[in-house]
């Protein structure tokens, strides 16, 4: 991370002072919101309200959802990205990129309150700028607007669109407008399939690094394994297809081949942005993924209707691939009580996955929301038996838990931190299950390894829980020579003080 100087002098006129005070991160969601809307983003907000409808609870699990954002924009070849938020959060953010791998400058433009209430803030951002927008450096430059940013109307629409050749993009991403992370990633792919789909209309793009692909593409959406896309293509090339790229993209360039696809395969279900794109380019969307034996003959015969490919050339490609799934699921079998719960999107894939592996699934949690291109999925799941929860809750995800007693919990880093006291096998979504191949032949097998050792786990929790039974919880947790004895007169005591005093100070 470092601090982007300011330039002292720029080529466009500087904006009206922001007409607001700054909100602070403690402020609370209902104060950011309304602070976001009376300085001038509520348009923003309404968007992101249709594109990430919030469930019951304000917002399931997820690191800040900025994170999502700059992950995309960090991951791609010659674009800069530079944060504008409070220091705490930006110091998180880029911490949280670096373990994951980043090794990439994230630029940052400080403020204080006085920078942030007098619109100097935005002069800064835009001085940071011009002076990172070096043409022989970068193809775009990505601001992102963390929660007190946008709360105060800072206004990154005013930024110019390009600055020497360099794309500007300005987002706003505040953790009180995007409820996780997984669909932040949306908001950056979706800004930029946008400026993309803009300048293919105008005129001749860039082709991709390594030229045309001589057969029709199908577009892939959504973060996956590397080997993935690798084995869709083999799945594809039966008729007469080839794996476009995946979206978000490595580069700049992949993004006009993405849109100039014949089909856009809807792996990661909540990118509505992104598909709002292609949609507009005149692209059909095909929902679900290879995933299994089922999921892959009903993919494949998706795709091959979006492209109007002949029956029997869908038949022999799934001829070709289905006995080798089968063969695969049948040799790697998994025979345990499963409850499942995520945050990455692709949770009722590996759902599907587990069921033909033989698990006994009870229930499969998920942070993103109920989308179209997930119905095929969640019908499957729910014929199955199986209780699908979008927008799950920790709460949901730990009353799953405790209601299906499982054999082993996956999930995210609570619920795992709970199975585990309660003596039961875990793994973590994210880092174990996740991180695997998913699709066709080597997706069948690629879970039950890691199930099954940990499911042969099991005698060495029960020794545990033998071993430090007694040692006891809450305020006496730990190894006492006089152990604690807990006062709940004491706490009843005080709780009625406080009563009292609440209503002592009630208007009459």
């Amino acid at each position: 991370m470092h601090e982007t100087p300011n330039r002292v002098e720029s080529s466009t006129a500087a904006p009206d002072p922001v007409p607001v005070d700054g909100a602070g991160c403690h402020a609370g969601r209902d104060q950011l919101l309304r602070a976001a809307a009376a300085a001038g983003k509520s348009a923003t907000l309404e968007r992101y309200a249709r594109d990430y409808p919030q469930g019951p609870h304000e917002q399931p699990q997820s690191m800040c959802p900025a994170f999502g954002s700059l992950r995309v924009g960090l991951r791609m070849r010659r674009t800069a990205t530079i944060l504008s938020g409070s220091a705490c959060c930006v110091y998180g953010l880029t911490f949280t990129s670096h373990f994951y791998g980043a090794r990439r400058t994230v630029g940052y433009v400080p403020f204080n309150s006085e920078t942030l209430v007098t619109g100097k803030l935005f002069e800064d951002i835009r001085d940071a700028v011009f002076q990172i927008a070096d043409p022989a450096l970068y193809d775009a430059v990505v601001i992102i607007n963390l929660c007190v940013p946008t709360a105060s109307g800072v206004p990154l629409q005013l930024l110019p669109r390009e600055i020497k050749g360099v794309r500007i993009i300005g987002i706003d991403v505040p953790g009180f407008g995007v409820p996780t992370h997984a669909e932040a990633k949306d908001v950056l792919a979706g800004a930029m399939l946008k400026y993309a789909r803009t300048e293919a209309l105008q005129g001749p793009v860039q082709a991709p690094r390594g030229g045309r692909s001589g057969r029709p593409t199908v577009t892939l959406l959504g973060e996956m394994f590397p080997a993935d896309p690798v084995g869709i293509a083999a799945m594809l090339e039966p008729l007469g297809l080839a794996a476009g790229p995946v979206v978000p993209t490595r580069e700049w360039r992949e993004l006009y081949a993405a849109l100039d696809g014949a089909v856009v395969a809807a792996v990661h279900p909540f990118y509505t942005a992104s598909i709002r794109e292609f949609e507009a380019a005149g692209r059909p969307v095909v929902g679900s993924a290879p995933i299994g034996y089922d999921g892959t003959a009903q993919w494949l015969a998706a795709i091959g209707d979006a492209c109007g490919i002949a029956s029997e050339r869908v038949a022999a490609a799934q001829n070709r691939v289905l006995p080798a799934i089968r063969t695969a699921l049948v040799k790697a079998p998994i025979k345990a009580r499963i409850t499942l719960s995520g945050y990455e999107g692709s949770e009722l894939l590996v759902g599907r996955l587990l069921v033909e592996s033989g698990a006994d699934l009870r229930y499969v949690g998920t942070a993103c929301p109920r989308t179209p291109w997930s119905e095929a999925d969640r019908d499957w799941l729910v014929a199955k038996g199986v209780r699908v929860q979008y927008r799950a809750s920790l709460e949901h995800d730990l009353a799953a838990l405790g209601e299906f007693s499982p054999d082993i919990a996956i999930g995210t880093t609570p619920v795992v931190q709970k199975a585990k006291e309660l003596a039961i096998p875990a793994l973590y979504f994210t880092n174990l299950i996740s991180a695997r191949p998913l699709m066709g032949p080597a997706g069948a097998g690629s879970l039950a390894q890691v199930l099954n050792a940990a499911l042969g786990n099991q005698s060495r929790f029960d020794a545990m829980r033998d071993f430090f039974e007694g040692v006891g919880t809450g305020s006496s947790a730990g190894v006492w020579q006089d152990t604690p004895v807990d006062r709940p007169q004491f706490k009843d005591r005080y709780r009625a003080r406080l009563a009292a005093k609440r209503k002592a100070e009630e208007p009459v």
